[in-house]
């Protein structure tokens, strides 16, 4: 559950990537997200999510906060913060995940750095029991669940739609070694939470291990046509339900 939370919110991300390194500059821009969970035709506004980036040298950090709403922190409050500084070229430098989940607190730290096309990431996990160190590396340029999104905004989703062919890129979790699957279903309209319809791409994200596993559910993502590529809607399945995560503003 957690982690499918953490995942949807992550795809939203793509709001703030560019596609290409030197065509946009959205440092500075703030993009709200509301997430709704879905129990047949019962609806609750259960979080929000805050987006931003800013200029940090001659890189960038970015930034994500997704908090419970008042009536949901009776119930299970969350605090969760990612963070990750890039250098002009949008590759990972460091990664943070600072999670607090009601008695839950938990700190990720993975720290990237690069030998020609290899990646290689050392990894820290604070937990009250105690911290786990570990090093991950892989034959590629590798992301972390924020800076992920930056490359994805350079893919061409109607290219992609029409020859049928999905992109696969690593992630470095913290923990271990995933790989996302990214697939284009074509154009398509999207009604968002206040009623409004755009035109958008569908795009479906699978995440899996190693061995071919699936680590959690397939997301839905749908995301704007124009040059902006907003993601304007995510879904992802429930035991009972969904949760959507919606571009608010």
């Amino acid at each position: 559950m957690n982690t499918l939370r953490h995942k949807i919110i992550a795809v939203a991300l793509l709001a703030l990537t560019t596609l290409s390194a030197g065509a946009y500059d959205f440092a500075g821009e703030r993009l709200q997200y509301q997430i709704v969970y879905q129990w047949g035709v019962i609806w609750k506004h259960a979080g929000d999510a805050t987006l931003s980036m800013k200029r940090a040298g001659t890189g960038y950090l970015a930034t994500l906060t997704g908090k419970t709403r008042s009536w949901a922190d009776k119930v299970y409050p969350v605090r969760d913060t990612l963070l990750c500084t890039l250098n002009s070229k949008l590759q990972p430098l460091k990664y943070e995940k600072l999670t607090h989940e009601k008695d839950y607190h938990a700190r990720d730290i993975v720290e990237f750095s690069y030998n020609y096309s290899h990646t290689n990431a050392r990894c820290k996990r604070i937990r009250k029991s105690g911290t786990q160190e570990l090093t991950l590396s892989a034959k590629c340029q590798a992301y972390d669940m924020l800076s992920v999104f930056y490359m994805l905004r350079t893919l061409d989703f109607d290219q992609m739609a029409s020859s049928k062919k999905p992109h696969t890129t690593v992630i470095f979790s913290g923990k271990e070694k995933e790989y996302l699957t990214i697939t284009s279903k074509g154009r398509g309209k999207v009604k968002l939470r206040n009623g409004t319809r755009h035109d958008a791409y569908h795009i479906v994200f699978k995440f899996t291990q190693k061995n071919g596993t699936k680590s959690s559910d397939n997301i839905d993502a749908w995301i704007s046509t124009d040059e902006s590529h907003k993601p304007l809607l995510l879904v992802g399945h429930l035991p009972v339900g969904q949760v959507k995560c919606y571009l608010a503003n």
